[in-house]
């Protein structure tokens, strides 16, 4: 999946308004105007589309950490730094994170998408990258996780083979 489909993803399944989105990238520091995030939002073969890069993306989840949890109480107030080596592990985890999606939860969302999976096959998606029971989010399981969250909070049914 692009950065973009991503951004589109979560905008809609959450029913994110064009300045909501805006005020949640400036949460985490980055300052964006409606124009450019239209652009963001336009699909690929469409005129004036922008490629969100993954720093960009990192920032909008950063924001959304921060929009739908609160500031973190720590002595560190610094603003987060974008990864630029964001995966579709990372991402998954950030919605999780932003969401306050217990494991049940997760899996209750996978399941209105018509994935049956296991609490451990879930939580390998989370181990670090070294671990021997680690494994890849493949941009098909993120797919169709967004398609039950999707389901979950606009109360659709999503639709087979997606």
């Amino acid at each position: 999946m692009n950065n973009n489909d991503i951004l589109r993803r979560v905008r809609y399944a959450l029913d994110i308004s064009n300045p909501g989105m805006i005020d949640i990238f400036k949460l985490s520091g980055c300052t964006l105007e409606l124009p450019t995030l239209l652009k963001l939002l336009k699909k690929d073969d469409e005129d004036e589309f922008i490629s969100c890069s993954n720093p960009l993306l990192s920032f909008f989840l950063d924001g959304l950490i921060i929009h739908r949890r609160g500031k973190r109480d720590s002595a560190e107030t610094l603003q987060p730094k974008p990864d630029p080596s964001l995966n579709n592990n990372a991402i998954l985890k950030k919605l999780r994170i932003a969401l306050d999606l217990k494991e049940d939860d997760m899996l209750a969302i996978m399941k209105l998408a018509g994935v049956i999976i296991s609490k451990s096959e879930l939580s390998a998606l989370f181990r670090n990258k070294e671990h021997k029971h680690y494994k890849e989010c493949g941009d098909q399981f993120l797919r169709n996780f967004l398609n039950g969250l999707t389901a979950r909070n606009r109360k659709t049914v999503v639709p087979s083979g997606s």
